[in-house]
Formats: C-alpha cells, structure tokens, sequence
C-alpha cells in the first residue's frame, strides 16, 4: 500500500495551487480522526483524504480518472475507490465505510471551512446549529453542492449536527495549522 510519504510526493506532482492543498490536507485530517474513531486504518482514510482531488488542478475534465488509475496501477484498490465514489453523479457504488466517510466529508468539512472563515475568531467559536444555518443559506458558498451534503450523512448514517460538531472538533485541533 502507498505510505503517506509517498502519497505527499504524487499529491506535490499533480498539485500547486494552496487552496485546494488546504482542502485536501483538512479532509485528510478528517478522515485520519474518523478512522480512528471508526476502528479502520488511519493510514489508508488518511490517505484517501489526502489524495482524493489530487488530479483536479492539473486535470479537471479527468478528474478523478488520472488519479484513480495511478493508484489502481500501484495496487491502492481500496483507496482508488473511495476515490471514484467522492460524487454521487458518478454513479460509483459505496461499498464500505472509506466510500461512505469521504463522500460524508468533502463537502461539508469544505462548507465548515467556508463558514468558519467568515466569523471574526474563525473556528474557536463556530458550532454545528451556524453550519446547519448557513447550509439553508443557498448564496453562502453557493458552490457547494447541498445534495452531496445531505447524501454523504444519510450513507454514512451520521446525523447532521454530531457529524459536523466532530469536523469542527478537528479543525479546532488544527486551526494552526490550517489558519482558520
């Protein structure tokens, strides 16, 4: 299986651009924090977070095609799949948990990132009934996709607010890092 070494080096090959790394490392701190929480592998929810928009910069109209196949090359199945299944319209099937939890958190933890941005003290404060909030709002960050919201929590069979008060949490024990 790919190491989170090597998963850096294939992420800094296909990626520059600062924001969409952010993204990336804050959906892998998501998912690395469910796993443990969960009993699964830290290492490969870890990873799947880390890697799963790593071919969008370079190859939006391909994405996630180039690196799903990379992984599949190498023998990362498990991963490659959640992966392919990080959007419903793509009509991948969710097989297990990995599937589920990355769907349930890309978005959202992208959306509570945008929320927490918008607040004077960032993150510190921030609490799920806001999120919920804004998520009613349609013009805050209107390129969030709701429905991938509320499908991620139904198959990751989470409810809405535990599930964000938990994304909060871990962004919380990052904000440093993260600068939010």
């Amino acid at each position: 299986m790919i190491n989170r070494s090597e998963a850096r080096a294939l992420l800094a090959s296909l990626t520059t651009n600062p924001s969409l790394l952010r993204h990336m490392r804050t959906i892998e701190l998501v998912m690395e924090a469910y796993a443990g929480k969960l009993g699964e592998d830290p290492e490969v929810w870890a990873i799947a977070g880390l890697l799963h928009d790593a071919d969008y910069e370079a190859f939006p109209e391909q994405h996630p095609n180039v690196i799903v196949t990379k992984l599949r090359e190498t023998g990362n199945e498990m991963i490659a799949h959640a992966i392919s299944a990080h959007y419903t319209k793509w009509g991948v099937s969710y097989d297990n948990l990995l599937d589920k939890g990355l769907l349930a958190c890309d978005e959202l933890t992208g959306f509570v990132v945008a929320c927490a941005q918008v607040r004077p003290d960032g993150v510190a404060s921030l609490e799920p009934k806001s999120v919920i909030k804004k998520l009613k709002d349609k013009g805050f960050a209107a390129k969030v996709d709701r429905e991938e919201v509320y499908k991620g929590v139904e198959l990751f069979a989470v409810d809405l607010a535990e599930h964000i008060g938990f994304i909060i949490e871990v962004l919380r024990q990052n904000k440093a890092e993260l600068g939010i």
